[in-house]
């Protein structure tokens, strides 16, 4: 898709282009055009639930599965507030956000994903699809939430900066109204999975995220205590953290400080192994058994796979 092409309008959504830097290489391939023919036809729901019946390939499913919204679908936002969902992609969890807010402005730098998003969300009135590097935007302080789900960690590739990470979360702070909330979700570079015998989810490499990433790729996840100080070297003073299990992907439970399994809550063996849906993996030991000696020390915060947490603009 060239730049030229994107409309200002599909249907009731709003579309701008508010930067000419846009990303044409992140990309999921093929199932990118399999989702916009989708989205673009007339019967879009009869044929995403087909689909996903079907068990199409990791890729598809990501992007249709409706346990996605799970990460959000219990939290109760102000129905008056506005916000800014920055690499929204496809659009898996737009949909809640513009059932549960006034508006929704969904910024993506890939101007096919934000295509994407506009068709699947067409008939909403309160959505804007912002096209552009969050570098580049100009909204300033005008938000009562900035959503950033699974974006972070790509900060290295896509911030011109000697220290991306902090800076992307001081950018995400600076389009926040004072008391805003930054609601953000990452993996856990030592989640239980990957001392087990997951291969890190964006390298592909075995151990790559404990060994504190060897080679550099610009792709860096963070250890609990890490982000917690990153956000905090970033203005956000007050970061309440929750761990969707068995992942931020496609949780199907959500813990907190304090809801912890193995003190007041219970893991489901169900749950376990991890599973990679994307790539092969080992089985280095038990995990089940593994999680529950750690959740009995009271270790689980550590070691969960993934984070979501909710960050107070001091």
């Amino acid at each position: 898709m060239h730049e030229d092409s994107i409309p200002s309008r599909v249907d009731k959504v709003t579309i701008k282009q508010f930067s000419a830097e846009t990303d044409q290489e992140y990309s999921d391939g093929d199932s990118e055009n399999v989702l916009l023919e989708l989205f673009r036809s007339p019967d879009a729901d009869t044929k995403r639930q087909e689909l996903l019946v079907s068990e199409p390939e990791w890729r598809l499913k990501y992007h249709l599965a409706y346990a996605r919204e799970n990460l959000l679908n219990w939290y109760e936002f102000e129905p008056s507030s506005v916000v800014l969902e920055v690499g929204s992609g496809c659009g898996a969890l737009t949909g809640i956000l513009l059932r549960s807010c006034a508006h929704v402005d969904a910024l993506d730098i890939s101007p096919r994903r934000s295509m994407i998003n506009a068709y699947r969300n067409r008939t909403a009135e309160n959505l804007t699809i912002l096209v552009g590097n969050l570098q580049n935007y100009s909204g300033k302080g005008q938000y009562d939430y900035v959503t950033s789900i699974g974006v972070l960690e790509y900060a290295g590739r896509f911030i011109k900066s000697d220290e991306p990470y902090l800076d992307f979360l001081k950018q995400l702070s600076s389009q926040l109204k004072k008391g805003g909330k930054l609601i953000l979700a990452i993996e856990n570079r030592l989640g239980i999975k990957y001392w087990s015998g997951s291969n890190e989810d964006h390298t592909g490499r075995l151990f790559d995220s404990i060994e504190d990433y060897p080679e550099n790729t610009g792709i860096q996840t963070f250890g609990r205590y890490e982000l917690d100080a990153l956000l905090k070297d970033a203005g956000f003073k007050k970061n309440d953290f929750y761990y969707p299990f068995p992942d931020y992907k496609m949780p199907v439970d959500i813990y907190s400080d304090r809801y912890q399994p193995g003190v007041n809550g219970v893991l489901s063996s169900d749950l376990f192994p991890t599973s990679a849906p994307d790539q092969p993996r080992q089985y280095l030991f038990a995990e089940n058994l593994a999680m529950q000696s750690i959740a009995k020390n009271k270790l689980f915060p550590y070691f969960a796979n993934s984070f979501l947490v909710f960050a107070e603009k001091g």
